[in-house]
């Protein structure tokens, strides 16, 4: 490699976005891999992502709904908080209005797990369901 010139590059650091090392209550998982949906609002499914800019790193949180794979809600912050996927959802919420029935799937993180973010599912009792 000196000969020619030549210098490795350092592989950049990734973040951490899913912290399932919490005490929080998870529900569990209804969907079992199968991602087949019959019509719109009848699961969402919702994740956090991030990506660095010029200003530093930013947290988009989405809400996708599982039939056709349209976005329905999303939220960008610079902190990975509950705020940013509550955020999220009441837009997704706002948007679509489901009808009672709808299953919303996350991973395990502990955003998705806090108590403030199931009290938002259940003010929302009569649209969303809430896996026990």
């Amino acid at each position: 490699m000196k000969q020619y010139g030549l210098v490795a590059r350092a592989r950049r650091k990734t973040r951490m976005t899913t912290n399932s090392n919490h005490r929080l209550p998870v529900a569990p998982n209804l969907l079992n891999q199968d991602f087949t949906v019959e019509k719109p609002n009848q699961v969402w499914v919702t994740d956090i992502s991030y990506f660095q800019t010029t200003q530093g790193w930013m947290y988009l949180a989405v809400v996708l709904d599982l039939f056709n794979r349209q976005i329905v809600g999303w939220s960008l912050d610079v902190r990975m908080k509950k705020e940013l996927i509550m955020d999220a959802l009441t837009k997704a919420y706002e948007t679509r209005k489901p009808a009672a029935g709808l299953i919303c799937h996350s991973d395990r993180g502990s955003q998705y797990c806090s108590h403030e973010y199931q009290q938002l599912l259940k003010h929302h009792c009569n649209m969303l369901t809430i896996p026990k």
